[in-house]
């Protein structure tokens, strides 16, 4: 133990402000600070308010972002920190364990009453991979088959399980052996999904609505018919809507847009309020009462922590300000306005392949530019660099516009911004205008890679002394 006594949180963020970097590269992860150095995203960040994070000095940057997603009611919403506080004074007999709990049940509630009809019991979690984790083992146990099928380019999260079903090998690589009966199918490819479930042993097939990595958006006829042929073949639907949930796409779930039943749902995310982890899987009746079959297996699948009063304190916050603030019709019609602005880019910049989103997540995809000595260099540069275009986009949206976005997956020209649903028109307006500025920019190829080269080798030289 320390010989002086350890300072409040007020003290040490009062006192050792500026210390971030320091900190992580000594008790956390170096190698991100060596990445946030490059690209110059190293700032301190002293706060958040809606959809913008503050940096030390008071400026203000559009964060489209989100936390992965997480701040769907925006940063610091103070109705969500007002259910936390609340919580804290009511003094509440917090995770009786063996016990029950107000809050949570009050949650279950509301979020069934919000969820298709085909679910109608919650199993509470902490985060997405644990969701999903559940979804797993409640599919196998009331099934009795092995096997779970997911969409090749998944995400599902980064535990062992979720990981088994992640179709991203720069997150899989090192870590097998993964979880064994875990197989891809081809995203949008039915007959691929027909054969793996003629084979009559595949306990789910676990899908999001619309792909994170990529925001990738199946055809109208997709998911219905992927519902259908899993119900034909006694297999059970899981739609992952850890990332699509909750207002994001202009739906409370995305699924909504296709008339969906499926038979679990996972969600997370914003569903926290960004203020504390949560996730949740809504089962149906039929799947929860053949795992959960009696007295001595009410314990077989838990969480120490799942359910807890104040998380459910903020996810029943998060779903009276998507209410009062009608924030799921704000997404559509905002992420509305946005493909309105950025779809001309396709026509305007030979280097845009697509536009596309739904709702307020929403993607801009680059290719390759028409001139034949830019076209050489930009297959010379992805060889050896794959997605370094969207760096000379997303990197000068930061510096110049103070914007912060991401690119949608590992090595891939997509760019990607999951905003707070609470975002003005005029944000969306400046976003759309800076992006433009930007890609024509980023246009200039030779120039631009220049530009780029020279500003980040500069500050990799200082990442590494």
């Amino acid at each position: 133990m320390p010989s002086e006594p350890l300072p409040s949180v007020q003290e040490i963020l009062s006192a050792r402000s500026g210390e971030e970097m320091a900190l992580n590269d000594r008790f956390l992860n170096p190698q991100m600070g060596r990445i946030l150095r490059t690209l110059g995203f190293d700032k301190v960040w002293s706060g958040g308010e809606g959809a913008h994070l503050i940096d030390a000095d008071g400026e203000r940057y559009l964060d489209l972002f989100g936390g992965y997603g997480v701040f769907a009611i925006g940063r610091s919403h103070p109705e969500a920190i007002a259910a936390i506080e609340q919580v804290m004074a009511a003094r509440t007999g917090n995770l009786p364990q063996l016990g029950v709990t107000l809050l949570s049940g009050v949650l279950a509630e509301q979020l069934l009453a919000l969820a298709p009809n085909s679910v109608a019991a919650m199993v509470p979690a902490n985060t997405g991979t644990e969701a999903v984790e559940a979804a797993i083992k409640i599919a196998r146990a009331a099934t009795a088959r092995p096997r779970v099928l997911y969409a090749e380019h998944a995400f599902h999260g980064l535990t062992l399980g979720s990981l088994s079903l992640n179709g991203g090998s720069e997150f899989r690589e090192g870590f097998g052996p993964l979880l064994p009966g875990c197989d891809p199918v081809a995203f949008g490819d039915l007959e691929a999904l027909e054969r793996e479930l003629a084979k009559e042993d595949v306990a789910a097939f676990i899908v999001e609505p619309i792909q994170g990595k990529g925001v990738n958006i199946p055809a109208p006829d997709y998911l219905p018919a992927a519902q259908r042929l899993c119900r034909e073949a006694g297999a059970l639907f899981v739609c992952d809507e850890v990332q699509t949930g909750i207002g994001r796409t202009g739906r409370f779930l995305a699924l909504e847009h296709w008339g969906l039943e499926p038979d679990m749902v996972c969600v997370a995310k914003a569903l926290s309020g960004g203020l504390v982890p949560i996730g949740a899987v809504l089962v149906s009746r039929a799947a929860f009462d053949s795992v959960f079959d009696g007295m001595e297996r009410a314990v077989r699948h838990g969480s120490t922590f799942g359910g807890n009063d104040l998380a459910a304190a903020a996810a029943l916050a998060t779903l009276r300000v998507l209410h009062r603030e009608d924030l799921i019709a704000r997404a559509e019609r905002m992420g509305s306005l946005l493909l309105d602005l950025t779809s001309p880019l396709i026509e305007r910049y030979e280097v845009v392949r697509d536009v596309r989103g739904l709702g307020l997540m929403w993607a801009i995809e680059f290719g390759p530019p028409a001139g034949a000595s830019a076209r050489r260099l930009w297959e010379t540069v992805e060889r050896r660099q794959p997605g370094l275009f969207s760096q000379l986009v997303t990197v000068p949206l930061f510096h110049e516009h103070k914007i912060l976005c991401q690119v949608a997956g590992h090595h891939m020209n997509v760019i990607k911004a999951l905003p707070a649903l609470t975002i003005e028109e005029a944000e969306i307006r400046r976003f759309a205008g800076a992006l433009e500025q930007t890609i024509a920019a980023a246009e200039r190829y030779p120039s631009a890679l220049a530009r780029f080269g020279l500003r980040t080798g500069l500050r990799a030289a200082g990442a590494r002394r």
